[in-house]
Parts: C-alpha cells; sequence; structure tokens
C-alpha cells in the first residue's frame, strides 16, 4: 500500500547548480538521439554539461524532424530564388507555424501540409488522427479559423495483409477527428505500392481563414508579459514522440515505440478552437504557439527566439494527467490539443475569463524577460538556462556527403517505349478495364465516403472534383481552390523532373476550376539523409521545385520535410507532396470534373507525346519501372491556366478534368462516371495529329492537357479563346444521352460497367462494412 508521502513526491530534477558541480556525470545523450558529436557541441554551447532538462531540450529540437538539420541547406533555395513578384500576395512565408497569403477583399487564407509518417505505422489510429489535429492548431496559430482539411496517404501494397491494418487505422483515425472537429475534408490522394509497405506516408493538410488584421505570429515580446499554457492536460503520451519517432528508421521486425505516439481528443481541440478565436477577437494575445512536436520544449524556445527575448517559467505550474512525470518527461511530452499563448498582465483576467467560458484549463507559467534567456525552475530550482536560439535557430546545420546513385542510369535506360503494345481493339478494351481497377486509379469513394465533405455549408467542390474549394465570404463568392499531388515512380525516375512534374500536375488541378494558383506548400518524403544517394535525390527535388515555383511564379509559404521513411536499407521513393492554392474571385463560377449535359462538344487541349515511362498502363498492364517521366512545359502550363481561368469567366467551359496518371483512358472514365452522363470520343485525329499509335493516346500521361467539354452555344468563341492564346486544341468527341462511353473503333463500355470496375477494388480488399474506432 502507498503512503500519503509516497503518493504526492515528486521526482528531484538535475539542476544547472548540480550540472556545474558534476562536469563528468555520463548522460544518456545516444539514447535520446543525439551523436556524440551534438552532445559535445551542446556542453561547448553552455560552458558546460547540460542538465538533464537541458539534455532533453536539445534532443529533440535538434531532432531532423524539429531542426531540419540536414535540409536546411536545401531549404534555402525557395527563398533565395523568390522574385518580387511572387512575393506581392505573401503575408507570411516560411518559419512561421504556416504560410498566409492575401486573397483580396481583406481576406487572407493559411495552409500548410505536415507528415505524421511513423506514428501512423507504429499505432495507426492515433498516428493518423493526431496528425490532422497538430496542422490545425498550426492554422489555429495563425489567428485563423480552420475551415477545411485534406489528406495524403501512401500504403503498401494492397494484397500485403498489413496494409489492411494500416488502411483501417488510418482512414478511421482521420475521420474520426476531422469530422469530430466539424471540417470538411476536401481532397488528397491515395496510392498504394510496396515500396511504402513498412513506411506508410500521412501526410495532412489544414487550410484557415482570416482577415488581414487578425494576423497572429509566434513571437514572445514585452518584458513582463505573462506565459500562459491552456488546453488539455500534459500526460504521459508522446515522449519524444514525432521528434524522435520521425527522426529513425524502422528495423524488421515490425511496429514498435508505441507508448512515443501521442493519443487525441477532437472534442478537447474543438473547444480549443472557438476558444482561441474569442481571445483573438478581444485582442487579448500577444503572441501564441501550438505545442506539437517537442511539446513544452518547442514553444518555449520557439516563442523566445522569434520575440528575441527572454523567458523565465516554472514546470511545477504546468497542469498534469500523470503526477509522476519527471520535469524532462514534462518538457518532451507531445500530448495534444495544447496551446502557449503571451499575455500581456493588464489582459490576463479578460483572457481567463474566455478560458473560462469555453471551460478550457489553464496555468500562467511564467513571464517574458529581457535578458535572451530561456529559464525553466522545477520546486524553485532551475534547472535549464540556455539562450533559446541555440535551441530553436541555430542547431547543427549538416552538408551530407551526396552521391549520384549508382543504379539510376540503368533504370533511365529502361524505356516503356520498347514494351510490347497491343492496339487491337479487344486487346485495348482489356486494358482500360485493368487500368481503371489499377489500386492507384480505382474510385476511392471506400476512403473518401468516411468523411464529411460539406459541413460548415461552404465547400463548392469536393471528391472526386480535381481540386477543393472552398467559399470564404458569402456575400461575395471569394474563395480559394486546394489540390495536392506527388508521383513516387517518377520521381524515382527522376527527382528533379519528378518534383516538377507534382508542381505542374496540382497547379493544373487548381486551374481546371477556374481558380488561380497563388501559393505553394510542400511535404517532402524521403530516405535516410545519412544515404548519400538519398540526399542526391532530395537536392534534386528541392531544386526542381524550387525552379518550377520560379517559373510559374508561385512561392513556397512553408511545409514539412520528413526524413528516415525507410524500412532498415531500403528507402522510399522520393516523394515531395506539392500542395497549390488558388484564389476564385466567385465560386458561382467555378468548374466541375465532369459534364452533366448531352450534346456538348469535347475538346482535349495539349499535345499527347509518347510518354508512357513511369505511368499507370507501364506498371499496371507490364509491372515496369523504367526510363524517364514525362517532359513538363511550365510557361505552357501558365498558358493553359490562364486559358482555363478566361474560360471560366466567360462560361465557355462547362467541365475540365486534366489528364494525369492513366492519361486520356481514365481522365474518361472519371467524367462519366462523375454524373451518369456518357460520351462518344474518337481517337483518330490526336493519332494522326501527334503522330502516336491507340494505346499512347489514351494511356501516355503527357502534361500540360485537359479535357471539357464546351456547350455548342459557345464553340466558337471557346476555340477562339485557345487559338488567341495559342494554346493546342482538338475536338475529340460529343456528350451523349446514352449512358455509354463510345471510344470510336475500339470499344464502348456502359457507364454501369465502368462504375463496377472502378469502384469494386477498394471495397473487395478491404471490406464493404467499414470499422469504425479502430
Amino acid at each position: 500500500m502507498t503512503s500519503a508521502a509516497e503518493s504526492t513526491a515528486r521526482p528531484v530534477a538535475d539542476t544547472v547548480e548540480n550540472a556545474i558541480a558534476t562536469p563528468e556525470k555520463e548522460q544518456p545523450y545516444a539514447a535520446l538521439g543525439l551523436k556524440p558529436d551534438e552532445y559535445a557541441q551542446i556542453r561547448e554551447i553552455l560552458g558546460r554539461r547540460p542538465t538533464s532538462g537541458e539534455l532533453a531540450m536539445y534532443s529533440v529540437m535538434w531532432s531532423e524532424h524539429c531542426s531540419y538539420k540536414s535540409s536546411k541547406i536545401y531549404l534555402k533555395k525557395f527563398g533565395q530564388k523568390v522574385t518580387p513578384e511572387m512575393k506581392e500576395r505573401l503575408m507570411v512565408g516560411m518559419g512561421q507555424n504556416a504560410g498566409v497569403v492575401d486573397i483580396g477583399e481583406g481576406w487572407a487564407v493559411t495552409f500548410k501540409v505536415e507528415s505524421h509518417n511513423h506514428p501512423s505505422y507504429i499505432e495507426p489510429f492515433q498516428g493518423a488522427a493526431t496528425g490532422v489535429g497538430g496542422i490545425v492548431r498550426d492554422i489555429i496559430s495563425m489567428g485563423a479559423r480552420p475551415v477545411a482539411v485534406m489528406d495524403q496517404l501512401r500504403f503498401g501494397a494492397i494484397d500485403n495483409p498489413d496494409t489492411a491494418r494500416v488502411v483501417h487505422g488510418v482512414v478511421s483515425g482521420i475521420s474520426f477527428y476531422g469530422n469530430c472537429l466539424g471540417l470538411p475534408n476536401i481532397g488528397g490522394e491515395t496510392v498504394f505500392d510496396a515500396v511504402y509497405q513498412g513506411n506508410p506516408l500521412v501526410n495532412a493538410l489544414a487550410v484557415g481563414v482570416l482577415r488581414h488584421e487578425d494576423l497572429k505570429l509566434a513571437n514572445a515580446t514585452g518584458a513582463g508579459n505573462k506565459v500562459v499554457l491552456f488546453g488539455a492536460r500534459t500526460g504521459g503520451d508522446g515522449i519524444g514522440g514525432a521528434s524522435i519517432l520521425a527522426s529513425d528508421t524502422f528495423a524488421d521486425g515490425g511496429p514498435t515505440k508505441r507508448p512515443a505516439v501521442q493519443v487525441g481528443d477532437p472534442f478537447a481541440e474543438k473547444v480549443l478552437i472557438e476558444a482561441c478565436l474569442e481571445l483573438y477577437k478581444g485582442e487579448l494575445v500577444e503572441a501564441i504557439q501550438d505545442l506539437g512536436a517537442a511539446g513544452i520544449s518547442c514553444a518555449t524556445s520557439e516563442l523566445a527566439a522569434n520575440g528575441g527575448s527572454g523567458m523565465r517559467v516554472d514546470l511545477d505550474d504546468v497542469l498534469l494527467r500523470d503526477s509522476s512525470l519527471t520535469p524532462e518527461e514534462i518538457l518532451m511530452s507531445e500530448s495534444q490539443e495544447r496551446m502557449m499563448a503571451i499575455v500581456d498582465p493588464a489582459k490576463l483576467d479578460a483572457f481567463v475569463a474566455v478560458l473560462d467560458k469555453w471551460n478550457v484549463e489553464y496555468s500562467v507559467l511564467g513571464e517574458v524577460t529581457g535578458d535572451g534567456r530561456l529559464q525553466i525552475f522545477w520546486h524553485g530550482e532551475e534547472i535549464v538556462n540556455v539562450d533559446p536560439s541555440t535551441v530553436a535557430v541555430d542547431g547543427p546545420v549538416y552538408e551530407r556527403p551526396v552521391a549520384y546513385p549508382t543504379w539510376i542510369d540503368a533504370l533511365q535506360a529502361d524505356s516503356a517505349s520498347a514494351l510490347p503494345r497491343d492496339n487491337a481493339p479487344e486487346a485495348i478494351r482489356e486494358q482500360i478495364i485493368r487500368v481503371t481497377s489499377a489500386p492507384n486509379l480505382a474510385d476511392p469513394s471506400w476512403i473518401t465516403n468516411q468523411y464529411d465533405y460539406y459541413v460548415l455549408g461552404n465547400t463548392a467542390l469536393s471528391f472526386p472534383d480535381d481540386a477543393g474549394m472552398i467559399r470564404v465570404d458569402e456575400e461575395s463568392g471569394l474563395g480559394f481552390a486546394i489540390a495536392t499531388d506527388a508521383n513516387g515512380r517518377y520521381c524515382q525516375l527522376d527527382p528533379y523532373q519528378g518534383a516538377k512534374l507534382a508542381l505542374a500536375e496540382a497547379f493544373r488541378n487548381v486551374a481546371v476550376t477556374g481558380a488561380v494558383p497563388a501559393a505553394v506548400t510542400d511535404c517532402l518524403n524521403f530516405g535516410s539523409p545519412e544515404n548519400p544517394e538519398v540526399m542526391w535525390q532530395f537536392g534534386q527535388a528541392t531544386d526542381g521545385l524550387a525552379d518550377g515555383c520560379v517559373e510559374l511564379g508561385i512561392p513556397v509559404t512553408g511545409g514539412n520535410v520528413s526524413f528516415y521513411n525507410q524500412t532498415g536499407d531500403t528507402p522510399i521513393f522520393p516523394t515531395p507532396v506539392v500542395g497549390v492554392m488558388g484564389i476564385i474571385d466567385d465560386v458561382a463560377r467555378r468548374i466541375p470534373s465532369g459534364w452533366q449535359d448531352a450534346g456538348e462538344n469535347l475538346y482535349l487541349l495539349g499535345v499527347t507525346s509518347d510518354e508512357l515511362s513511369g505511368s499507370e498502363w507501364a506498371a499496371t498492364i507490364h509491372q515496369h519501372l523504367g526510363g524517364r517521366p514525362p517532359a513538363v512545359d511550365l510557361a505552357g502550363e501558365k498558358r493553359l491556366a490562364e486559358t482555363l481561368r478566361a474560360g471560366a469567366e466567360q462560361g465557355l467551359v462547362s467541365s475540365a478534368h486534366d489528364l494525369s496518371e492513366g492519361g486520356l483512358a481514365q481522365a474518361l472514365i472519371d467524367a462519366v462516371t462523375r454524373f451518369g452522363v456518357g460520351a462518344r470520343v474518337w481517337l483518330s485525329e490526336i493519332m494522326e495529329r501527334d503522330g502516336v499509335d491507340a494505346v499512347t493516346a489514351l494511356f501516355s500521361e503527357s502534361t500540360g492537357r485537359v479535357i471539357v467539354s464546351v456547350p455548342r452555344e459557345e464553340d466558337v468563341k471557346f476555340r477562339g479563346l485557345c487559338e488567341g492564346r495559342g494554346y493546342p486544341v482538338l475536338r475529340i468527341g460529343v456528350t451523349d444521352t446514352e449512358a455509354t462511353l463510345e471510344i470510336q473503333d475500339i470499344a464502348t463500355f456502359s457507364v454501369d460497367e465502368l462504375r463496377s470496375a472502378n469502384g469494386a477494388t477498394l471495397p473487395n480488399a478491404f471490406g464493404a462494412v467499414i470499422p469504425q474506432g479502430v
């Protein structure tokens, strides 16, 4: 039986005084993920050994996930290559919790994508759920109301037994957390590939809206201002969490490290959102920071470093769910649904009144100081005394060894152009069904139907349209569109080109809605930075993305780097996920991705080339990966976007759908199954004009292509619009009253047949009944 004295005993801390007195004490820095030279660097910075609390802080803040120590030198390109024109709408760029873009009429949009890959393999439900919660808090911390989420998912082979475990858990976690928050999930992507078997990717994007005057930053200034921690209590879940998990690889043997995965409570976060918005409305917050990776270690050091100030904090005042936590564990805990605010003492009573109204717990931990030091106390004794910049800003910067991959020349030489092609009509018919039934092209409704698309009442476009769209202002109709894209196969073949292709597709997916692309966020998923070939891939991809943004004239506003995505020595394909946000003056002029009326003309914008390397056709029909990915003409993509915007403004286009994975064949299937309106299409003019065979015309993944439907009365104006902008346009068919897709001289499919082929893959793999609360 435990005595009262024992139950209230609190752990003894390693103080600064003790650290000075015991310089040779051995410390478990390696177990916390620090290298010997990093530990030596910390001792040099402090002029002594670190206390246990300081060691905990440095270990999580200098982790790959928090410090970007292997990627900083590459990420600088995004800022170095920004032109003045690209900054015109940029209110906040890289360095804060999320980028902020001016969309006009006094409104701004903040958006960001981040990874929660490793936690989602270990504990799929909680890993994915807390990934959503974490990215939403980044949006809240900018002063914005979250209005939508998206997810970008990559799983292992669809027929691997472990894939079902991860898929059920991840999808249930995303839907549970997002639906409980009351946020529409308006888009994303799902990919299956054996390369992600032991390391799935769960990238979560959130977007929020705010008035310009409501913008908040994570800069602690003003000596004497109070430091307030509010929201959920701090617990033992997520000790080290993402900051440790995302800085290591998975060895063979299956999931481990379960205690490091955070546990989420979306209802607590929903209340936190409303409380924060009321605090902002009352101008009761000087600065604010969410608590995500590295918890209190991150919030205190980043707030102080960003504000060029100091901070004094009493750790005893942190509200705990577990009284046995050591001060080091409190500093490292990544418990969810917590925020830290800097509050003027004169406004503290009003601040507290708002939190009391929403029944949100809080504690005043300390105050901002002017001495440039972060001091943390436990039982009245100093356990941390550091320059916060050395923790949050000036950590290690590595120039990792880079090596050109020994295997890439042979891979690129193995072109899909050498693969056999059967152009007989019956063979092509079979290929169309096989390709549209492939897991990566199959109807994702089994996943997306678990999400609420329309909650809040401002969703203008969502699944299965090419981009999600949200109305920001009910009176004017002002809104934004967002799309995310990546193609790991393309990046494996050529990471520079692959990153540009991801950017181009996301840009095009926004453009086909009638919106004007304006800004970029990214989540760069790669293998171990300690592998020189991986660092070559990373350098090439960041070059491609930075160069592509300059060509398109849109800035990178922020994002995330996720390294160590590999099992043992086998890395995933390089997978830079690119999100593009675009602005539309009036969502009433949006363009859907499927035609709705019979008797309209179908036009193909762009030119088809023999580009089947890395394609879904090559993978599905021949189980082949090799060659070089499609070429990309970003100047042409800009002209295409301008053409589509003009077509939307003039009401000339009734639907538009980009051509990407699966080529023309998949785009036609998507468009006829969208609303059940059929079409008659002929390939002969494509084949004659572009000099390609039927297989290439249907399955090539050439870029810069869109299929649009045009009302007959607008036909002449639309052709003139394209010709005036010098963009290739070719009439390839008409929409039909029959619920069929007829590809002349090839085959005819009923809409029901296509829906069955395209829609059965995921339910057959994962079951018709969706498990809840996995």
